[in-house]
Protein backbone atom coordinates (compact mmCIF):
# COMPACT_ATOMS: atom_id res chain seq x y z
CA UNK A 1 0.00 0.00 0.00
CA UNK A 2 1.41 3.88 -0.67
CA UNK A 3 2.35 5.61 1.92
CA UNK A 4 2.38 9.63 2.13
CA UNK A 5 5.59 10.65 3.40
CA UNK A 6 5.09 14.18 4.81
CA UNK A 7 6.28 16.72 7.88
CA UNK A 8 2.46 18.31 7.50
CA UNK A 9 -0.92 16.24 8.75
CA UNK A 10 -3.23 17.85 5.89
CA UNK A 11 -6.61 15.76 6.32
CA UNK A 12 -8.25 18.06 3.81
CA UNK A 13 -5.57 17.01 0.84
CA UNK A 14 -6.34 13.24 1.95
CA UNK A 15 -9.07 11.26 -0.65
CA UNK A 16 -12.68 11.11 0.81
CA UNK A 17 -14.18 7.64 0.90
CA UNK A 18 -10.67 6.09 1.73
CA UNK A 19 -8.11 5.26 4.52
CA UNK A 20 -4.68 6.77 4.10
CA UNK A 21 -1.23 5.87 5.20
CA UNK A 22 0.96 8.53 6.32
CA UNK A 23 4.16 8.45 7.92
CA UNK A 24 4.46 11.71 9.79
CA UNK A 25 8.12 13.35 10.11
CA UNK A 26 8.66 14.84 13.77
CA UNK A 27 12.72 15.47 14.52
CA UNK A 28 15.77 13.93 13.23
CA UNK A 29 18.10 11.76 14.48
CA UNK A 30 21.80 12.43 15.24
CA UNK A 31 22.47 11.29 11.35
CA UNK A 32 19.85 13.50 9.99
CA UNK A 33 17.30 10.52 9.31
CA UNK A 34 13.64 11.46 9.95
CA UNK A 35 12.01 9.69 12.80
CA UNK A 36 7.91 9.59 11.77
CA UNK A 37 5.05 8.58 12.77
CA UNK A 38 2.86 6.12 11.46
CA UNK A 39 -0.31 7.02 11.40
CA UNK A 40 -3.88 5.98 9.55
CA UNK A 41 -6.62 8.37 8.62
CA UNK A 42 -10.36 7.38 7.44
CA UNK A 43 -11.95 10.46 5.72
CA UNK A 44 -15.75 9.72 4.75
CA UNK A 45 -17.84 10.14 2.27
CA UNK A 46 -19.35 13.17 4.18
CA UNK A 47 -17.58 16.25 6.10
CA UNK A 48 -18.16 15.94 9.81
CA UNK A 49 -15.66 15.74 13.01
CA UNK A 50 -12.13 14.66 13.61
CA UNK A 51 -11.55 11.90 15.80
CA UNK A 52 -8.75 11.25 17.12
CA UNK A 53 -6.65 8.30 18.43
CA UNK A 54 -3.04 8.04 19.92
CA UNK A 55 -1.34 4.55 20.39
CA UNK A 56 2.32 3.85 22.54
CA UNK A 57 2.85 7.37 24.01
CA UNK A 58 4.69 5.24 26.25
CA UNK A 59 6.64 3.06 23.97
CA UNK A 60 5.95 -0.34 25.98
CA UNK A 61 2.17 -0.05 26.29
CA UNK A 62 1.45 -1.51 23.25
CA UNK A 63 -2.69 -2.82 23.44
CA UNK A 64 -4.01 0.02 21.77
CA UNK A 65 -1.73 -0.95 18.44
CA UNK A 66 -4.37 -3.41 17.37
CA UNK A 67 -6.91 -1.35 18.67
CA UNK A 68 -6.38 0.87 15.87
CA UNK A 69 -5.14 -1.88 13.13
CA UNK A 70 -8.64 -3.49 13.78
CA UNK A 71 -10.59 -0.38 14.12
CA UNK A 72 -9.31 0.90 10.32
CA UNK A 73 -9.44 -2.82 9.22
CA UNK A 74 -12.85 -2.42 9.54
CA UNK A 75 -14.32 1.01 9.03
CA UNK A 76 -16.67 1.61 6.66
CA UNK A 77 -15.67 4.93 5.28
CA UNK A 78 -18.98 4.70 2.62
CA UNK A 79 -21.03 5.28 6.13
CA UNK A 80 -18.56 7.38 7.70
CA UNK A 81 -19.18 11.00 8.67
CA UNK A 82 -15.80 12.93 9.19
CA UNK A 83 -12.23 11.45 9.69
CA UNK A 84 -10.87 9.48 11.80
CA UNK A 85 -7.28 9.69 12.93
CA UNK A 86 -5.26 7.18 13.98
CA UNK A 87 -1.49 7.86 15.53
CA UNK A 88 -0.12 3.74 15.71
CA UNK A 89 3.19 4.39 17.55
CA UNK A 90 3.08 8.13 19.22
CA UNK A 91 6.79 7.71 20.80
CA UNK A 92 8.28 5.66 18.47
CA UNK A 93 12.35 5.85 20.36
CA UNK A 94 10.61 4.16 23.23
CA UNK A 95 8.76 1.66 21.22
CA UNK A 96 12.28 0.58 19.42
CA UNK A 97 14.29 0.49 22.47
CA UNK A 98 11.06 -1.51 24.07
CA UNK A 99 10.65 1.17 27.03
CA UNK A 100 8.40 3.67 28.40
CA UNK A 101 10.15 6.27 27.94
CA UNK A 102 11.49 8.46 25.47
CA UNK A 103 15.08 8.33 23.96
CA UNK A 104 16.79 10.70 26.35
CA UNK A 105 14.88 9.00 28.90
CA UNK A 106 11.96 11.34 29.67
CA UNK A 107 8.17 10.91 30.15
CA UNK A 108 6.44 12.73 27.00
CA UNK A 109 3.05 12.29 29.01
CA UNK A 110 4.22 14.52 31.18
CA UNK A 111 5.87 16.93 28.79
CA UNK A 112 2.95 18.74 26.83
CA UNK A 113 2.39 20.67 25.23
CA UNK A 114 6.61 20.38 25.00
CA UNK A 115 9.02 23.69 23.83
CA UNK A 116 9.77 24.40 19.72
CA UNK A 117 13.25 25.51 21.32
CA UNK A 118 13.83 22.52 23.91
CA UNK A 119 15.32 19.15 24.36
CA UNK A 120 14.91 16.76 22.04
CA UNK A 121 11.94 14.88 23.99
CA UNK A 122 10.08 18.49 24.41
CA UNK A 123 10.53 19.12 20.80
CA UNK A 124 9.18 15.75 19.84
CA UNK A 125 6.17 16.75 22.14
CA UNK A 126 5.64 20.30 20.75
CA UNK A 127 5.30 18.93 17.29
CA UNK A 128 3.40 15.81 18.19
CA UNK A 129 0.92 18.68 19.04
CA UNK A 130 1.26 21.38 16.85
CA UNK A 131 1.74 18.73 13.94
CA UNK A 132 -1.21 16.37 14.85
CA UNK A 133 -3.38 16.60 17.95
CA UNK A 134 -4.08 20.56 16.95
CA UNK A 135 -6.28 19.06 14.26
CA UNK A 136 -9.13 16.55 16.51
CA UNK A 137 -12.04 17.68 17.45
CA UNK A 138 -12.03 14.71 20.24
CA UNK A 139 -9.65 12.52 21.51
CA UNK A 140 -8.95 9.27 23.10
CA UNK A 141 -5.64 8.06 24.21
CA UNK A 142 -4.34 4.26 24.58
CA UNK A 143 -2.74 3.52 26.99
CA UNK A 144 -1.96 0.41 29.47
CA UNK A 145 -0.27 -0.08 32.83
CA UNK A 146 3.54 0.62 33.13
CA UNK A 147 6.21 -1.81 33.68
CA UNK A 148 5.86 -4.07 36.37
CA UNK A 149 2.03 -3.03 37.04
CA UNK A 150 -1.39 -4.63 35.76
CA UNK A 151 -4.19 -2.50 35.11
CA UNK A 152 -8.21 -3.31 34.51
CA UNK A 153 -9.86 -1.79 31.51
CA UNK A 154 -10.46 1.83 33.17
CA UNK A 155 -10.58 5.83 31.60
CA UNK A 156 -9.19 8.75 33.38
CA UNK A 157 -10.79 11.94 32.75
CA UNK A 158 -13.00 14.37 33.72
CA UNK A 159 -16.17 12.76 34.74
CA UNK A 160 -18.10 16.40 35.37
CA UNK A 161 -17.14 17.71 31.99
CA UNK A 162 -19.94 17.04 29.55
CA UNK A 163 -18.63 15.70 26.28
CA UNK A 164 -15.32 13.65 28.13
CA UNK A 165 -17.90 12.33 30.68
CA UNK A 166 -19.80 11.65 27.82
CA UNK A 167 -16.85 9.80 25.82
CA UNK A 168 -16.13 8.07 28.96
CA UNK A 169 -19.19 6.19 29.86
CA UNK A 170 -20.17 5.37 26.18
CA UNK A 171 -16.84 3.76 25.68
CA UNK A 172 -17.98 1.51 28.45
CA UNK A 173 -14.71 0.22 30.46
CA UNK A 174 -15.06 -1.65 33.63
CA UNK A 175 -13.81 1.59 35.43
CA UNK A 176 -14.58 4.99 35.14
CA UNK A 177 -12.18 7.42 37.29
CA UNK A 178 -12.62 10.92 37.95
CA UNK A 179 -9.33 12.71 37.46
CA UNK A 180 -9.25 15.87 35.89
CA UNK A 181 -6.00 16.96 34.23
CA UNK A 182 -3.69 18.68 35.88
CA UNK A 183 0.01 17.69 35.42
CA UNK A 184 1.01 18.61 31.47
CA UNK A 185 -0.39 14.91 30.04
CA UNK A 186 -1.41 14.70 26.62
CA UNK A 187 -5.24 14.79 27.76
CA UNK A 188 -5.08 17.84 29.66
CA UNK A 189 -2.69 19.56 27.05
CA UNK A 190 -6.06 18.42 24.67
CA UNK A 191 -8.29 19.88 26.97
CA UNK A 192 -6.61 23.13 27.25
CA UNK A 193 -6.69 23.42 23.81
CA UNK A 194 -10.84 22.84 23.63
CA UNK A 195 -10.64 19.20 22.48
CA UNK A 196 -12.63 16.67 24.46
CA UNK A 197 -10.37 14.29 25.84
CA UNK A 198 -10.25 10.55 27.57
CA UNK A 199 -7.16 8.17 28.67
CA UNK A 200 -8.30 4.83 27.97
CA UNK A 201 -6.28 2.41 29.96
CA UNK A 202 -6.05 -1.06 28.48
CA UNK A 203 -4.65 -3.64 29.79
CA UNK A 204 -0.99 -4.63 30.85
CA UNK A 205 2.47 -3.76 28.87
CA UNK A 206 4.54 -5.42 26.38
CA UNK A 207 2.01 -7.60 25.18
CA UNK A 208 -1.41 -7.98 23.19
CA UNK A 209 -4.46 -9.06 25.05
CA UNK A 210 -7.25 -9.96 22.78
CA UNK A 211 -10.52 -9.52 24.92
CA UNK A 212 -8.80 -5.77 26.21
CA UNK A 213 -8.81 -5.13 22.35
CA UNK A 214 -11.47 -6.37 21.57
CA UNK A 215 -13.68 -4.76 24.64
CA UNK A 216 -11.76 -1.32 23.41
CA UNK A 217 -12.50 -1.36 19.69
CA UNK A 218 -16.46 -2.16 20.68
CA UNK A 219 -16.11 0.59 23.32
CA UNK A 220 -14.71 2.68 20.38
CA UNK A 221 -17.28 1.92 17.32
CA UNK A 222 -20.02 2.68 20.62
CA UNK A 223 -18.63 6.34 20.67
CA UNK A 224 -18.64 6.83 17.56
CA UNK A 225 -21.91 6.20 17.00
CA UNK A 226 -22.96 8.54 19.91
CA UNK A 227 -20.62 11.47 17.85
CA UNK A 228 -22.44 10.93 14.67
CA UNK A 229 -19.39 9.59 12.69
CA UNK A 230 -20.86 6.08 12.23
CA UNK A 231 -24.64 4.31 12.20
CA UNK A 232 -25.52 3.66 15.92
CA UNK A 233 -26.24 0.10 16.53
CA UNK A 234 -27.35 -1.43 19.10
CA UNK A 235 -24.47 -4.18 21.21
CA UNK A 236 -24.82 -6.11 24.29
CA UNK A 237 -22.75 -4.43 26.61
CA UNK A 238 -23.52 -5.99 30.82
CA UNK A 239 -22.95 -3.82 33.64
CA UNK A 240 -22.33 -0.33 33.68
CA UNK A 241 -18.82 0.85 34.77
CA UNK A 242 -18.26 1.18 38.41
CA UNK A 243 -17.55 4.87 39.30
CA UNK A 244 -15.16 6.46 41.27
CA UNK A 245 -14.30 9.65 42.47
CA UNK A 246 -11.01 9.76 43.49
CA UNK A 247 -8.27 6.94 43.93
CA UNK A 248 -4.88 6.32 45.74
CA UNK A 249 -2.05 4.59 45.25
CA UNK A 250 -0.70 1.96 48.58
CA UNK A 251 2.98 1.91 49.31
CA UNK A 252 4.93 -0.25 50.99
CA UNK A 253 7.02 1.65 53.79
CA UNK A 254 9.94 -1.17 54.11
CA UNK A 255 11.54 -3.39 51.75
CA UNK A 256 11.17 -7.27 50.68
CA UNK A 257 9.21 -9.82 49.21
CA UNK A 258 5.66 -8.34 48.33
CA UNK A 259 2.48 -10.52 48.48
CA UNK A 260 -0.45 -9.28 46.64
CA UNK A 261 -3.90 -10.07 47.93
CA UNK A 262 -7.14 -8.96 45.80
CA UNK A 263 -6.98 -8.66 41.72
CA UNK A 264 -7.81 -5.67 39.49
CA UNK A 265 -11.58 -5.28 39.46
CA UNK A 266 -12.40 -6.86 42.91
CA UNK A 267 -13.43 -5.18 46.15
CA UNK A 268 -12.13 -4.32 49.24
CA UNK A 269 -13.76 -3.05 52.42
CA UNK A 270 -11.92 -0.73 55.26
CA UNK A 271 -9.63 -2.98 57.07
CA UNK A 272 -9.20 -5.49 54.56
CA UNK A 273 -6.02 -7.21 54.07
CA UNK A 274 -4.15 -6.68 50.40
CA UNK A 275 -0.59 -7.74 50.78
CA UNK A 276 1.72 -9.08 52.87
CA UNK A 277 5.10 -8.44 53.06
CA UNK A 278 8.21 -10.72 53.92
CA UNK A 279 11.98 -10.62 54.45
CA UNK A 280 14.63 -12.52 53.06
CA UNK A 281 14.29 -15.44 55.77
CA UNK A 282 10.34 -15.92 54.98
CA UNK A 283 9.11 -13.87 58.36
CA UNK A 284 6.42 -11.66 57.95
CA UNK A 285 7.67 -8.29 58.13
CA UNK A 286 3.76 -6.54 57.71
CA UNK A 287 0.36 -6.80 56.50
CA UNK A 288 -1.44 -4.32 54.53
CA UNK A 289 -4.76 -3.13 55.02
CA UNK A 290 -7.07 -1.12 52.47
CA UNK A 291 -7.43 1.97 54.15
CA UNK A 292 -10.75 2.60 53.13
CA UNK A 293 -13.56 0.41 51.01
CA UNK A 294 -12.68 0.84 47.02
CA UNK A 295 -12.14 -1.18 43.75
CA UNK A 296 -8.94 -2.22 42.76
CA UNK A 297 -7.70 -0.48 39.51
CA UNK A 298 -4.58 -1.75 39.17
CA UNK A 299 -1.82 -3.34 41.07
CA UNK A 300 1.96 -4.08 41.26
CA UNK A 301 3.27 -7.99 40.27
CA UNK A 302 6.88 -6.98 40.91
CA UNK A 303 7.40 -9.49 44.08
CA UNK A 304 10.57 -7.74 45.31
CA UNK A 305 10.75 -4.00 46.06
CA UNK A 306 12.32 -1.68 48.40
CA UNK A 307 10.21 0.65 51.18
CA UNK A 308 8.09 2.87 48.89
CA UNK A 309 7.40 0.35 46.29
CA UNK A 310 3.90 0.15 45.03
CA UNK A 311 1.52 -2.22 46.02
CA UNK A 312 -1.96 -1.22 44.74
CA UNK A 313 -4.61 1.24 43.19
CA UNK A 314 -7.19 1.53 45.26
CA UNK A 315 -10.78 3.47 43.71
CA UNK A 316 -12.92 4.99 45.88
CA UNK A 317 -16.21 4.13 45.46
CA UNK A 318 -19.62 3.90 47.26
CA UNK A 319 -20.22 0.29 45.42
CA UNK A 320 -19.55 -2.56 47.84
CA UNK A 321 -18.73 -6.52 46.44
CA UNK A 322 -22.34 -6.80 45.16
CA UNK A 323 -21.84 -4.65 42.22
CA UNK A 324 -21.46 -6.51 39.32
CA UNK A 325 -18.06 -5.67 37.13
CA UNK A 326 -17.99 -5.91 33.50
CA UNK A 327 -16.33 -9.08 32.72
CA UNK A 328 -13.79 -9.04 29.78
Amino acid sequence: MNVLHTDRLDIESLPRGAVSRVALELVENALGGAIRLPILVARGARPGPVFGLTAALHGNELNGIPVLHRLFDRIDTTKLRGSVVGVVVANIPGFLLHQREFLDGRDLNHLMPGKPDGSVSELYAHRLIERVVRHFDFLVDLHTASFGRVNSLYIRTNLDHEVSGMMARRLRPQILLHNPPSDRTLRGTAMELGIPAVTLEIGNPHRFQRRYIQASLVGLRGLMGELGLLPKRKIAEGPSPVVCRSSEWLYTDRGGFLQLGPDVTEFVAEGDSVARLTNAYGDLVTEYRAPRAGIVIGHSVEPVGQAGARILHLGHTKSGPDRLVKEL
